[in-house]
């Protein structure tokens, strides 16, 4: 099958079929990441601009490694050092970048439903990599992939989410990909940090205790409190949480012998995980960083038309 979509801009968008188009699409371009001449030609001639409202790293990073892997052309905006700091809007930022003729744009904005915007507005196509507390769409893949490579499969994992759930663009990527692909999610995080009626995304069980949640997991994937989104103080302290609801040694014996344990990052160690977790054999967290640059090939390569991968 073809990949039907201009713009990926939310998982909650896609079929099994797609998701599964685009994961074994990265595992088949991840082999190019391990060459000693990293290139192929497959997108030359394409032009990838990055334009980012918001810090990043490894998302900015691997997109733009993402394109030059395939021979596209990538260009960096970031908000403080464009013509935003003067007072353009989206739309007329959108409309100029569009009059030089790219083939895609990869945004991240502080505001959901931005790419939306943006797609009805451009002819080019658009992929969301990140808009305020909605989606994080290449993140939710990379993460599949990186379980799927260790386990041979997503449906039936047991998989825990636990941290600030109400403001994490991760956490509804993850749940909507895998429930979609017959996956179980397990919540866990303090009750101000927990949207009502998040149930009803999907196979969805949440918990009270992250220990319940953790509990025979094959997946323990820990979110970082984004401070930066909540206006106001949930938590009484960073010790208090971390003693609910981070991940020690004694807490991560609870899951399965051959649990991964996954961290979208950045890491706040000490706060969500303890140090001695982050960097143990059972942590997948450079493996996610790895995927993350098959996996945003993959999404590039299909936005531009291609067909799978052999």
């Amino acid at each position: 099958m073809g990949f039907r979509h201009k713009d990926i801009i939310a998982l909650k968008d896609l079929t099994k079929e797609e998701i599964e188009l685009l994961l074994d699409t990265a595992d088949n371009l991840s082999e190019i990441n391990q060459r000693d001449i990293k290139k192929v030609p497959t997108l030359r001639g394409k032009t990838v601009i990055n334009l980012f409202y918001e810090a990043s790293t490894r998302t900015r990073t691997s997109f733009e490694i993402a394109a030059k892997r395939l021979s596209a052309d990538a260009v960096n905006i970031t908000a403080s050092t464009s013509s935003v700091v003067k007072g353009e809007t989206l739309s007329d930022t959108a409309a100029n970048i569009l009059a030089m003729k790219p083939d895609i744009i990869v945004m991240r904005h502080s505001v959901s439903g931005a790419h939306e915007y943006l797609a009805k507005r451009v002819s080019c196509s658009v992929i969301n990599a990140g808009d305020g507390a909605h989606e994080h769409p290449s993140q939710g893949l990379l993460d599949m992939l990186t379980m799927r490579q260790k386990f041979g499969k997503l449906a039936g994992l047991k998989v825990a989410i636990v941290g600030d759930i109400t403001h994490s663009r991760v956490a509804r990527s993850n749940i909507y990909g895998l429930t979609t692909m017959g996956a179980q999610v397990f919540l866990a995080g303090p009750p101000t940090m927990m949207p009502p009626g998040i149930e009803r995304l999907g196979n969805v069980t949440v918990c009270k205790d992250m220990r319940e949640a953790v509990d025979q997991a094959d997946v323990v994937m820990m979110l970082r409190i984004q401070l930066e989104r909540q206006g106001k103080t949930l938590l009484p302290s960073m010790r208090e949480y971390s003693r609910y609801f981070g991940l020690n040694p004694a807490v991560l014996a609870l899951a399965k012998k051959d649990a991964i344990v996954m961290h979208p990052g950045p890491i706040n160690r000490g706060v969500e995980l303890a140090s001695s977790v982050a960097d143990c054999d059972q942590s997948a967290i450079m493996k996610q960083v790895e995927n993350g640059v098959a996996v945003r090939m993959a999404m590039l390569y299909h936005v531009c038309g291609g067909e799978p991968v052999e």
